[in-house]
């Protein structure tokens, strides 16, 4: 099926009146809806939760670790004698 015939299939389901759906069903897609809804709020402000407290441990751990600094050389022998 090429793309002349994909878009024409399209229009031709777009254009046709839509099937009616049975009034028993409403609530059920309802109630699924907003447990979706839910479940998805539930999971952001949960990754929100963990993004926040990685980034106050990193701070910590950056605080006391200080990262940027180079350790001190424990191979060099000490100088004696000048």
């Amino acid at each position: 099926m090429n793309r002349a015939e994909r878009e024409a299939a399209v229009r031709r389901v777009m254009a046709a009146r839509p099937v009616p759906v049975p009034p028993e069903l409403y609530p059920e897609a309802v109630r699924r809806g907003e447990r979706l809804l839910r479940r998805g709020r539930l999971v952001r402000r949960v990754m929100w939760v963990l993004v926040c407290v990685a980034a106050v441990v990193f701070g910590v751990w950056a605080a006391y670790a200080h990262p940027w600094v180079e350790p001190p050389s424990g191979t060099t022998p000490p100088v004696d004698g000048w």
